[in-house]
């Protein structure tokens, strides 16, 4: 639901693993590899705006030593080499490899980054030069039957690499300077002059916003190939300067986000596995925590299970000897593998900790405050609606970033200028600002000191209702459905949001008539809302069962798990509606996934107990119910097995004419007595 910070995946590439293993090639191809890798080599573009003397120099010797490879292949009687040459070869082929990879990783990293690194870089190319220089200072060049030109090409390429010198191109050392002044400035919160950070930006070749934004993604992507802490620093307060210097140099775009970065492809386009899902809200976790039971939950979402007065644990009704929460960090750790192979966001809840390790630098810090006041003025001034909805996307994409970014946003007074683009007439004339509006408040709720920023701004809630029955677009009103997701975190909100008509009313219109993306949106937070009792009757009231039954066949596992938590604190009236929902539930516990078949076996069993003789025999008529229970005592997990085994206790007692109520729930029952009664 919620937008954290992104994390990015590994490294593009890495060296190649021949670039560090010796090639045992024959004499003929040991010579055709090498002419192919020279010639790899000599296609690559020199390094645009930097070490453009290293890289050309290097591309044009590769371009003369082809030459002496294919003079070597062209003449038969040198195909046949001695110990010493085969020697230079298998050396060299190594050194190629070593600067083609140099080479492509300097080509498609971080300007900035490269920026930073200029003097090691200068000395990794100097060190290959070396390298080479050596190899063929002892190469016995008079043992090859090579011509004359050829043979003065190759005297040639061994005297430039001799004269090859470390120095780093004076161009490109003051340009590094001035990046790190500029830094300096930033973080003793001198605002930059805008001419300076053009004149950077025009040299890194930098003079748009999709470069700029190009640059900002490469970075984000640096930061997960460092190991030491110092260098992921730096980037960071690289990632805070260029962010400012987009928005003040080329102002605000109105570029709708790539499909890899948008909150749909994060959440409900990418089918989440099931471990990774908490049992209680569904959604990926953030903080994966061990209750006493053995369970695994999203703290947050325990955290408010226990603060209401529980003391079960929710997926197997067990009471808790403790409410000592124990960290899962295996599972995390394979979340955030998860996420980053994705390029999921992802992010500790109440933590300004990413995934890598990585903390705000003063200087991040620093322009990140004047990237969002720079904004905020912006958007307050904003001459037309065509304006405000540019500076709001660009708030919308800060805020999706970190936690300092949407702290600094709410300071700055956001919020209630925001509050002014959600109503119908903007979403009429302006859907777009409207859509980039309700998402920047909800990229802004993942923090949870906005959340109560959210709630006490006069017109925010009421706004972000209107959008959710209102909006001008499905993915408005989706992502206001997220809001009050987010909002009802805290437990007093989801009380006082369960208490209000318009926000139930919202989301059952959404998860009816919604595509399926916003169905989901509409169905979480309704599970979330009905984690507290009052609101379950008023769900009731408003027509939950039958929306869920009405949307099972397309998302069952959120149908069934909001079924599960209705009809078990819903009373009576819950019991009598969810009668029609029978035969889906035996169709789900057939069919449906361990977590649904789960969900539906609890949901049958709190029915057929409540519900008297006639849901029972209702569960009855579904044809082959007992061998599908069968088949979830035997595959199911431990709780599905269980519920399958109360419910094939209760056919069994209506078939003989006994109380259905005084079948005894199962999870009293040792996992050796449930093996038993499974056929063999």
């Amino acid at each position: 639901m919620a937008v954290s910070p992104r994390v990015f995946p590994p490294r593009k590439r890495w060296p190649s693993t021949g670039s560090s293993i010796s090639p045992k090639f024959a004499d003929l191809n040991l010579v055709k590899s090498l002419l192919s890798l020279s010639q790899e080599i000599s296609a690559l573009k020199p390094i645009q705006c930097l070490l453009i003397q290293k890289s050309l120099s290097t591309i044009n010797k590769s371009k003369l030593l082809a030459i002496v490879f294919e003079e070597l292949l062209r003449n038969p009687v040198s195909t046949s080499f001695s110990p010493s040459i085969l020697l230079c070869f298998e050396e060299m082929y190594l050194v190629f490899q070593r600067i083609k990879t140099l080479m492509e990783d300097c080509c498609s990293g971080s300007k900035m980054w490269l920026l930073m690194r200029i003097q090691p870089l200068a000395n990794s190319f100097h060190e290959l030069t070396l390298e080479l220089s050596t190899l063929l200072d002892i190469f016995p060049v008079n043992e090859l039957d090579l011509s004359q030109d050829v043979e003065e090409l190759f005297v040639l390429v061994r005297k430039h690499c001799f004269q090859s010198k470390p120095s780093v191109d004076p161009r490109d050392d003051s340009l590094r300077r001035d990046v790190l002044a500029l830094l300096h400035q930033i973080k003793k919160e001198i605002v930059p002059h805008h001419l300076k950070l053009k004149q950077i930006l025009d040299n890194l070749g930098l003079r748009d916003q999709s470069s700029c934004r190009e640059e900002i993604e490469c970075l984000q992507d640096e930061i997960q190939n460092q190991i030491d802490e110092k260098s992921k620093l730096d980037i960071a307060s690289l990632i805070g300067l260029l962010r400012y210097a987009k928005c003040v140099l080329f102002g605000s775009s109105t570029t709708q986000l790539e499909p890899d970065h948008r909150r749909r492809n994060s959440l409900s386009e990418i089918a989440v596995p099931a471990d990774f899902r908490c049992p209680i809200s569904l959604e990926l976790m953030r903080d994966p925590v061990v209750v006493a039971s053995g369970q695994t939950y999203d703290r947050e979402s325990i955290n408010q299970w226990i603060e209401s007065g529980h003391n079960t644990c929710p997926k197997t009704g067990q009471t808790l000897a403790h409410t000592n929460l124990i960290p899962n960090r295996a599972l995390r750790n394979l979340i955030a593998m998860w996420c980053r192979q994705q390029r999921v966001p992802f992010e500790t809840v109440g933590s300004n900790e990413k995934v890598s390790g990585v903390k705000a630098t003063k200087a991040a810090f620093e322009a990140t405050k004047m990237t969002v006041y720079f904004l905020v003025n912006k958007l307050s001034a904003s001459p037309s609606m065509e304006a405000a909805n540019a500076v709001t996307y660009e708030l919308r994409a800060l805020a999706k970033t970190d936690s300092d970014s949407r702290a600094c946003i709410a300071e700055a007074g956001a919020i209630p200028i925001l509050v002014r683009c959600l109503g119908s007439g903007v979403g009429s004339e302006h859907p777009n600002l409207q859509v980039n509006a309700v998402t920047t408040i909800l990229n802004l709720s993942i923090l949870e000191a906005n959340k109560t920023r959210i709630m006490e701004t006069d017109g925010a809630l009421n706004g972000v209702i209107d959008v959710l029955r209102f909006g001008a677009t499905w993915e408005a009103k989706g992502n206001a459905a997220a809001t009050i997701f987010s909002l009802s975190g805290v437990h007093t909100y989801r009380k006082r949001l369960g208490r209000k008509t318009r926000v139930i009313k919202g989301l059952m219109d959404l998860a009816k008539d919604g595509p399926t993306n916003s169905k989901r949106d509409a169905l979480v937070t309704i599970l979330n809302l009905a984690g507290d009792r009052e609101t379950v009757g008023r769900l009731v009231e408003g027509g939950v069962i039958e929306t869920v039954i009405g949307v099972i066949n397309v998302l069952p596992e959120e149908a069934v798990t909001i079924l599960e938590a209705v009809v078990k604190r819903g009373g009576l009236v819950a019991i009598a509606e969810a009668y029609n929902s029978i035969k889906k539930l035996g169709v789900i516990l057939m069919e449906g996934s361990d977590t649904a078949r789960e969900s539906a076996a609890a949901s049958l069993v709190t029915i057929c107990r409540k519900g008297g003789l006639e849901v029972v025999a209702e569960l009855a008529a579904v044809p082959s119910i007992e061998r599908i229970i069968w088949e979830v005592m035997g595959t199911g997990t431990m709780r599905a097995r269980r519920k399958a085994a109360v419910l094939l206790r209760i056919l069994r007692r209506w078939s003989a004419g006994l109380d259905t109520n005084d079948v005894v729930d199962s999870s009293v029952m040792s996992v050796g007595t449930l093996t038993t009664m499974l056929p063999a």
